[in-house]
């Protein structure tokens, strides 16, 4: 999952070294990412106990160890990690922090496409061009199929394994071999800095309301912004109400979720969070909100950490009414921070309650009007994934039956 944290970027090297050069020596050695991680845990981490660890012993221990390879003290680390017990405190090395970052930012350096794989035939096809990416410029289409990457065949490649070898430097160029509706195409694209979109939005016409419906991916550096904009373009076109999808949004970055919450709720609180001293922080919504109409807000196990925090605080505001299945059950918030080597670690600072305080970890938020999708249901949305959020989706269906009744 990813954290619910503004991204930090602090980085503590213990330096015991006096001369320059060594010095330096030592923060290229294993043992000084060890310890920088070490010392950075120690620091900030929400439990200041260590899950009853001897954390200074531990640290000991790391720093008397000879690590033959740096992959050998990365072990070393994730191994200290695991004594806090703790899923989310949780060493990266460079390919996953930078996976991760590229994540939060909503940004990356590629040709701009989103890919799925054929379940039967495990063919790579392009589920979507990015707007304004190399791809689209160049022709790509949803459902043309990936044959070749640099001359290489895809046939056994999985859908990460693709998207490594697509993503590259800003400015460098791929040759990508496509059958697009029945002919085999060739095509050369230059990698770009492609904006990750996290939000879709349109107007619905359903029996006489103008439903706006707001589908919201992830919780990235952009997702307030791209919010702003839906919201203020489905104003202008007469939505009557809004459904917000929330559904398989696993979260982001805490203060997205905070700025999307003031968007929809005018006044109240929004979370409260508590670090490892015990200080509570109370964040309140600031008369800045969008709109005031009619809001469902649909969920699922795969809403988490910063759609927890929003669908919390517009659940116990009584500004939405909120339609699906228990959400994930994730009230920590993490920050993170970079490694001298390029790596990273996300460290858990601290455990937030909903506006009326409930503890939601492990347990998640219930809807208030739960709707289960039948295995049949997912099935079927899964294969045609045009009819999530109309009226063949059960939990839409319902939160429009729902919104109705407000109209």
């Amino acid at each position: 999952m990813l954290f619910a944290g503004a991204i930090a970027t602090t980085l503590s090297v213990s330096l015991i070294a006096p001369g320059s050069s060594v010095r330096a020596a030592w923060q290229e050695s294993p043992k000084a990412i060890v310890d920088q991680a070490w010392q950075i845990v120690n620091r900030e981490y929400v439990d200041p106990s260590f899950n009853a660890q001897d954390w200074q012993e531990i640290r000991s221990d790391l720093l008397q160890k000879d690590y033959g390879t740096r992959e050998d003290a990365y072990e070393a680390l994730r191994t200290a990690l695991k004594t806090l017990e703790d899923p989310y405190t949780r060493f990266m090395d460079q390919k996953q922090y930078e996976s991760l970052t590229n994540q939060t930012s909503g940004e990356l350096s590629g040709v701009g496409m989103r890919l799925t794989q054929d379940e039967k035939t495990k063919i790579l096809t392009v589920s979507a061009p990015i707007r304004n990416s190399p791809a689209m410029a160049a022709g790509v289409k949803a459902g043309d199929q990936i044959l070749k990457i640099n001359g290489v065949p895809t046939k056994g490649m999985t859908v990460e394994e693709a998207a490594e070898k697509i993503r590259g430097e800003e400015g460098t160029s791929i040759s990508l071999e496509f059958r697009s509706e029945g002919r085999k195409v060739v095509r050369k694209l230059t990698r770009a800095r492609i904006e990750i979109p996290s939000v879709e939005h349109s107007v619905r016409q359903e029996e006489g309301a103008r439903v706006g419906y707001i589908r919201l991916s992830q919780f990235t550096a952009h997702a307030a912004e791209e919010m702003q904009a839906a919201i203020k373009d489905l104003n202008a076109e007469g939505a009557d109400a809004f459904v917000l999808d929330l559904r398989g949004n696993p979260g982001g970055l805490l203060y997205a979720s905070i700025d999307i919450a003031r968007m929809w709720l005018a006044e109240g609180e929004i979370v409260q969070t508590v670090d490892r001293e015990e200080h509570d922080e109370h964040i309140k919504a600031d008369n800045s909100a969008l709109t005031d109409l009619p809001l469902a807000i649909l969920v699922d196990k795969g809403s988490a950490s910063s759609s927890e925090i929003l669908t919390g605080a517009l659940q116990d505001n009584e500004r939405a009414v909120v339609v699906g299945s228990p959400t994930f059950g994730k009230a920590l918030v993490q920050s993170l921070h970079p490694l001298s080597d390029g790596s990273g670690i996300a460290v858990t600072i601290a455990h937030y309650y909903t506006p009326k305080g409930t503890d939601i970890s492990k347990t998640g938020i219930s809807p208030d009007v739960e709707v289960a999708l039948s295995k049949g249901d997912q099935e079927r949305l899964a294969n045609n994934p045009d009819s999530i959020g109309t009226v063949e989706d059960p939990q839409y269906a319902k939160a429009l039956e729902l919104i109705r009744e407000q109209l």
